[in-house]
């Protein structure tokens, strides 16, 4: 049997747990009664109306059909000679509402129905709640597409990491998570909006990260405002993320440093932005225009004697003194693969004897 009051309780408690109005899942409730009035009793096409009155605690279904006078589909017509003494009242094409609800909820269907209408309900709701929280969180990021936005720890719980933004949970995938980030409830970071869209189905996504490469210069424009005044420009980044990151940038005026802007007075900015990713290190190199100059300066730390450049098949070839090369290559390869996707240049390593000449 289908108790309102219940119901009514129901709805406060999901209301207040998922920040959705209430009106909202009276609908929700509503359209998943319909769906099993038409499951049990009705037929797919039939437009049935279903009303809740959480204060009166009242429930009416009633069902919409056309005065016709010849019925060719029954779920959608009636006939005046159906209507009976009351056909005088109408003319064809009139619609009318029939009021259904002691068929359902009768003495003899109660049970039937109010079992029918629970799986229903269950299926119905858990599916418009998602789509309702979808579009919730997409509106609170609408816009916000390629921006950080400082938000808080609510909850971690296996691996899921929840941030309360302006009152809504927000969930962290576990896939954009950094395994050097310490997650803990109360903790604050800069969360990076990777994306917002509707797909051609009109399903809202919003993707969080910490992960993506896109993550660094965000945080910068948050300490550096030359970046949103256009002075200074992050031309491309790489990152491994919790390890490094290798930046290459430039400034529209000759007379300012941008490497020196972005580090900042007494390396002040990018110490703010390191302590934003838990001390990831971060190679920031000027875009000169001379290739072979930056692919140079992009296998920092290493000091690189001269670098040699076949800009035809986009190959590169660094000489170095032997004992540079560990930092050259760094662990597993990383440093010289994170210059190499920087520049889009394949880079070998050359040794040379310690007596060659720079």
């Amino acid at each position: 049997m289908l108790d309102i009051k219940q119901i009514g309780q129901a709805v406060s408690i999901i209301s207040a747990e998922k920040n959705i109005a209430a009106e909202k899942l009276i609908e929700i409730i509503e359209a998943a009664i319909k769906t099993a009035y038409k499951k049990d009793f009705g037929a797919k096409d039939e437009e049935v109306i279903v009303k809740i009155d959480l204060e009166a605690e009242s429930l009416e279904i009633s069902i919409e059909k056309t005065v016709v006078k010849e019925v060719t589909n029954p779920a959608l017509e009636i006939s005046f000679e159906e209507l009976g003494d009351d056909a005088s009242e109408f003319s064809e094409g009139d619609t009318i509402e029939l009021d259904v609800t002691d068929e359902v909820m009768g003495d003899d269907c109660d049970e039937s129905f109010g079992r029918i209408a629970s799986q229903a309900a269950r299926q119905v709701i858990i599916q418009k709640i998602g789509d309702t929280e979808k579009e919730k969180i997409y509106e609170l990021f609408e816009g916000k597409e390629g921006e950080v936005i400082g938000m808080k720890i609510d909850i971690v719980e296996s691996g899921k990491v929840l941030f309360d933004y302006n009152g809504t949970q927000v969930v962290l995938p576990k896939s954009e998570q950094v395994p050097r980030d310490n997650y803990v409830a109360g903790a604050r970071f800069f969360i990076f909006v990777a994306e917002v869209s509707k797909g051609e189905t009109g399903t809202p996504k919003v993707v969080l990260s910490r992960k993506r490469a896109e993550v660094i210069p965000a945080i910068f424009a948050e300490f550096v405002p030359e970046i949103e005044e256009g002075i200074i420009t992050i031309d491309s980044v790489v990152r491994q993320a919790g390890i490094k990151t290798k930046m290459l940038v430039s400034s529209t005026y000759e007379e300012i440093d941008a490497v020196g802007t972005l580090i900042g007075q007494k390396g002040m900015r990018v110490k703010s932005v390191m302590d934003e990713i838990w001390g990831e290190k971060i190679d920031i190199i000027p875009n000169s225009g001379d290739m072979a100059d930056i692919i140079k300066k992009s296998l920092s730390p290493a000091q690189v004697i001269k670098v040699e450049v076949n800009e035809e098949e986009w190959f590169a070839r660094a000489y170095i003194h032997a004992s540079e090369r560990a930092r050259a290559v760094g662990k597993n390869g990383l440093n010289v693969h994170l210059a190499s996707n920087l520049t889009g240049y394949k880079i070998s390593i050359e040794d040379v004897a310690e007596t060659t000449e720079d």
